[in-house]
């Protein structure tokens, strides 16, 4: 079965701010068994444009990713993370080879 990832692209404002919302995410992301692959390091733009921050979450199927975007825990998360920035977010399947 395909793995599920969350892909976000993210410009903080309030870094102070946005730390409530990295703390607050924990909790979701521990009880739907996330696991970061990308968490806000050094990136180069070769085409198109980007926010400065990338993340990329793995999730152990789609199920899964989608259950913890919707789940309260993740929800409450995310009101503090609108306070403090602006961003993409898709979640999508992976490819099973």
């Amino acid at each position: 079965m395909p793995k599920g990832y969350w892909i976000a692209h993210v410009d903080v404002a309030d870094p102070a701010a946005y730390e409530g919302y990295r703390e607050a995410n924990a909790v979701a992301f521990a009880k739907y068994g996330a696991k970061f692959l990308v968490r806000g390091g050094a990136q180069q733009v070769e085409e198109g444009s980007q926010r400065p921050r990338s993340v990329v979450i793995e999730f152990k199927d789609l199920e899964t990713a989608k259950a913890c975007y919707h789940s309260p825990e993740y929800q409450h998360a995310k009101s503090l993370r609108d306070a403090a920035s602006v961003g993409d977010l898709v979640i999508v399947e992976g490819y099973d080879a």
